[in-house]
């Protein structure tokens, strides 16, 4: 055999080797259960799968995303994590108290990832933060822990303040809890609370009116899923009614409400590529320890609180992470 068709016979191997090798990747099956729509959750799916690309994951490559969206419907949810089982994804990705707790009832073996859960341990997705024990891990967003210093924040603003609102949403299982810690706080720096519920559009304009009915002059918005959906409507109501709002993300100062002050949600989805890329390496979830977020943000919208009449002390605009001109 002469030397030139021995390299052309060792290349031609090569390639068909290579091309072997492509071929028995398992391309994994990442489900995404989202509880909001799909242009919702499209910006923070391309942070996840960011995160996955910096892991060495190449979307269509070696993973693909089922996606699944419930479009703000909790009642849909069920269906929707059952169909990501019989799809038989690698492992499940969510958010939300209801959407985590709709994949638990889905599976008990498929791996899930959640973020964005106030009180996972509390919730029954795990049985301690440093060791979930079950199928369950993540992110928790701390969010009951916070009421404190945002009603501290809200008291900087206006010193003169004593009665304020917590917006809940009865759908919602994590509300109560949430309240019940609001309510544990709000003494302690001379206030009363007086809850208010919004579960549907009409609710919104409603609460709102009963807020400027009763005087209240602040309310702290929670971060459940249909509130988060509802941002815009919610701090379109808050101004109209001349009610100074903060809410736990900074979405939602963008969308117009008056204070954010809560966890990086966005910092979220990309660091859960870091659990997903453990999981389809083998890790156990239950082994992997719930992370609770160190750093926090308070976005303040100056335009808003130009529209309502108020000035932001320089005490405020100086801790603020970032101001909304």
């Amino acid at each position: 055999m002469d030397r030139r068709r021995f390299v052309v016979l060792i290349g031609s191997a090569l390639v068909a080797q290579r091309a072997l090798s492509q071929q028995m990747v398992k391309v994994r099956q990442i489900g995404i259960l989202g509880p909001l729509s799909a242009r919702e959750g499209e910006a923070f799916m391309a942070v996840f799968v960011k995160g996955m690309h910096e892991l060495g994951h190449e979307r269509g490559k070696d993973f693909v995303l089922v996606e699944r969206y419930a479009d703000g419907k909790n009642d849909l949810l069920p269906a929707l994590a059952a169909e990501l089982v019989r799809l038989k994804v690698d492992v499940i990705f969510t958010s939300t108290v209801q959407a985590v707790s709709a994949a638990q009832k889905a599976t008990a073996s498929i791996p899930i990832v959640f973020v964005a859960v106030a009180d996972p341990v509390r919730m029954g997705f795990a049985d301690s933060v440093a060791r979930p024990g079950r199928n369950l891990t993540g992110q928790s967003n701390f969010a009951g822990d916070l009421a404190p210093k945002r009603l501290e924040l809200l008291k900087t603003l206006l010193p003169k303040l004593s009665l304020i609102a917590f917006l809940g949403n009865p759908g919602n299982p994590s509300a109560a809890g949430l309240a019940e810690r609001m309510r544990a706080s709000v003494s302690s720096l001379g206030l009363q609370m007086q809850q208010v519920n919004a579960g549907t559009l009409d609710d919104i304009d409603s609460a709102f009116a009963t807020m400027k009915r009763e005087r209240i002059g602040a309310v702290v918005v929670t971060g459940d899923v249909y509130h988060f959906a509802q941002r815009e409507r919610i701090a379109a109501a808050a101004m109209k009614y001349r009610i100074a709002s903060i809410f736990p993300f900074r979405e939602c100062a963008e969308a117009g409400g008056l204070m954010s002050y809560g966890t990086d949600i966005a910092y979220q989805f990309w660091h859960a590529a870091a659990y997903v890329d453990k999981i389809l390496k083998g890790a156990r979830p239950g082994d992997l320890p719930i992370e609770q977020p160190a750093n926090f943000e308070l976005v303040i919208n100056r335009k808003t609180a130009s529209t309502i009449g108020l000035v932001i002390p320089q005490e405020l605009l100086l801790r603020a992470d970032r101001v909304i001109e």
